[in-house]
């Protein structure tokens, strides 16, 4: 039976590189892709010592189309992200959820054969997303997870509103520049000064530092924050930032922390404060997102690694030594493409 390299966790936390089995036919939608490039997300490292292929920021050509696809073709660019899969027939799927199915299909959790640390991919063209023009391979393959993160917290927001991003990392450098082209005031709270620049840069308006913010909100100049994103793994001093927030403001962690989510009780009911589960993007965001990023010249910020045993091994290393900027990118070397 052909097969195509992918590279797995192992028990001694390493990417090993290994094959996973090619199908003789594609049934249904399948879509097979020949990978060209993938991000490399925090969420990655969480599995690093388990037997399953790694990476969930995927994007590459189209290479065949199973009987039942309907609108891709050999050749079509296109990304995938968490999620892979859902029933398509429950509530959530028909009202457009489809994050929230109860048979959801998310990285790590199924087909843990398949993953963008990889040469070759199978998925079902319903979860595919054709890359605009104008976004190369390297740039798209980071929004396939921590654009959809940012963006889906974002899509409902409006011209002028206040958004706070906690930390200037791989997924707060992105929704500064989201929040910026839909034209937010975008306020960034950071450990320290060091990004400052760079933030502004990226479109922020207004930056302090955790120091600063315990005054910050009797500056008479203050914009008291409508929407508040949390990009950092570890809790905020919550005491110090509600009373940055305007009153009905929400809040959105983004990324994945352990322990419980703890805030201040009193605060919460008299602000009247809403804290908001979110989930990457479902399909429509997902793909609106792209489209978005390609019109305004959104881009993430990227090392480029070679995918290759040790390539992957030294983006794992980096991320996880906090020493990548933003974020990484594996890139499948031009004799497999």
């Amino acid at each position: 039976m052909p097969s195509f390299t992918v590279f797995k966790g192992s028990k001694d936390g390493k990417a090993v590189k290994s094959t996973t089995n090619k199908p003789d036919e594609l049934t249904g939608d399948q879509v097979l892709i020949k990978v060209t490039a993938s991000g490399v997300c925090g969420t990655d490292l969480h599995y690093t010592g388990e037997d399953m292929v790694l990476g969930h920021e995927g994007v590459g050509v189209v290479e065949k189309v199973g009987p039942a696809c309907r609108n891709l073709k050999k050749g079509d660019r296109v990304g995938w992200g968490y999620q892979t899969g859902s029933c398509q027939h429950c509530s959530m799927c028909l009202t457009g959820e489809e994050t929230f199915c109860g048979q959801r299909v998310l990285y790590a959790y199924a087909n843990r054969d398949q993953g963008s640390f990889s040469y070759n991919a199978v998925w079902c063209e319903s979860f595919l997303h054709p890359i605009p023009e104008g976004i190369s391979d390297e740039d798209a393959a980071p929004l396939q997870c921590a654009g959809a993160t940012v963006y889906t917290p974002l899509y409902d927001v409006r011209p002028n509103e206040v958004v706070g991003v906690i930390g200037v990392g791989g997924l707060g450098h992105l929704a500064i520049q989201f929040a910026a082209k839909m034209g937010c005031r975008v306020v960034v709270i950071s450990g320290t000064d060091s990004k400052k620049d760079e933030a502004l840069r990226l479109g922020a308006h207004k930056f302090i530092t955790m120091k600063e913010a315990e005054t910050a909100s009797k500056s008479a100049d203050w914009w008291p924050i409508k929407r508040l994103l949390v990009t950092t793994s570890a809790q905020p001093k919550w005491d110090v930032l509600l009373p940055l927030l305007a009153m009905k403001a929400s809040i959105y962690p983004l990324s994945v922390s352990g322990g419980n989510f703890e805030i201040p009780y009193m605060p919460l009911l008299a602000q009247g404060i809403n804290v908001v589960g979110s989930l990457v993007a479902t399909r429509v965001m997902h793909r609106e997102m792209l489209s978005f990023a390609a019109v305004h010249g959104i881009k993430p910020v990227i090392e480029t690694f070679p995918m290759t045993e040790e390539g992957v091994n030294e983006a794992l290393s980096k991320l996880e030594a906090g020493k990548v900027h933003f974020r990484a990118v594996l890139i499948v070397p031009s004799q497999q493409q």
